[in-house]
């Protein structure tokens, strides 16, 4: 068994966006060589697949996937001031929840022991009936629903993009057998995430949000990740851990104002992952969400991926 496995494919390149967005398609071209190069004897590449109607719907109303649909060979449209489609949206939106799905797969038949998802475009804030914040479907909601619906009792995630996922909290706001975690800087786009949001209903108590108001480093990052996320992971007693992975909090994002590196991310995947090897048999898939500085996107990329393949203290390596 390979350690990591790894989703990516080039025609996530194919959505298209005005002249001059962040969310280009030169964040997934820059990641090729990176994923080209990692040795197979580490990690094994998984291929994506479209999903299904009735895969999105787990986590997203039908009448999203029609709306989203309906842009399909259609010139470029805004679905909101800073969310467009273009004639390929719809289908490449579909492989990166397919491919996130696949990646969940491998993990779960004992392919690989975790695996990370380059999926683009990005999808923490569309929530259940809106595509926003450059987001068309939630990928690690719809993975986190499919998991669910495949008899996993507790899923939790983790999102430490610059921005809270309110899609994903949307989402999973009443449901008590899915946590969502959040660091995220605030206030910043979309403005939600306090800390007094923390679910309703039978979900009350599964929303955790830490809103961050000073440009955090490593050093901060890891600590919450310890003191605050780690500890509710640990009550919370997931049977499988999703991450929602974003650079954009790495110093040199045009869209953040953190002050996290390279190394940063290896030390948070390096938790997460010891934290998954403890509560879930070491179940970890981490999904792409924002990151829109193209050397840090790779060399954040980059150092997660050597942490997930990495041997282990109990590996005796």
């Amino acid at each position: 068994m390979t350690r990591t496995a790894v989703m990516f494919d080039p025609r996530f390149a194919a959505h298209e966006m005005p002249p001059g967005h962040p969310e280009r398609a030169d964040r997934i071209r820059c990641l090729t060589e990176l994923v080209d190069g990692l040795p197979e004897s580490t990690y094994s590449g998984v291929e994506p697949r479209l999903a299904k109607r009735e895969e999105v719907s787990l986590a997203h109303g039908l009448d999203h996937w029609d709306t989203i649909a309906a842009t399909a060979h259609a010139p470029v449209t805004a679905l909101d001031p800073d969310t467009f489609a273009g004639p390929h949206s719809f289908e490449t939106a579909r492989l990166a929840a397919g491919g996130t799905l696949a990646l969940l797969d491998a993990i779960v038949r004992g392919d690989a022991e975790n695996g990370f998802a380059l999926v683009r475009p990005p999808g923490h804030h569309a929530e259940r009936d809106r595509a926003m914040g450059f987001c068309l479907f939630n990928h690690v909601a719809i993975g986190a629903a499919a998991l669910r619906a495949r008899g996993f009792g507790r899923v939790a995630i983790v999102d430490w993009d610059v921005h809270h996922g309110n899609g994903t909290q949307d989402i999973f706001w009443r449901d008590a057998r899915v946590l969502y975690a959040s660091l995220h800087q605030w206030p910043l786009y979309p403005g939600t995430g306090h800390a007094s949001e923390i679910g309703e209903g039978p979900g009350l108590g599964t929303t955790l949000n830490v809103p961050i108001t000073e440009p955090w480093g490593d050093a901060e990052y890891v600590h919450a990740m310890r003191e605050t996320i780690l500890p509710a992971l640990r009550e919370f007693g997931p049977d499988f851990l999703l991450v929602s992975a974003g650079y954009d909090i790495d110093g040199r994002d045009p869209l953040g104002g953190m002050r996290v590196t390279p190394a940063g991310f290896a030390a948070l995947t390096g938790l997460l992952r010891s934290a998954a090897a403890e509560l879930c048999g070491g179940r970890l898939a981490l999904v792409l969400e924002g990151g829109y500085h193209l050397d840090a996107l790779r060399e954040g990329v980059a150092a997660t991926l050597e942490a997930l393949a990495s041997p282990s203290p109990e590996d005796g390596e």
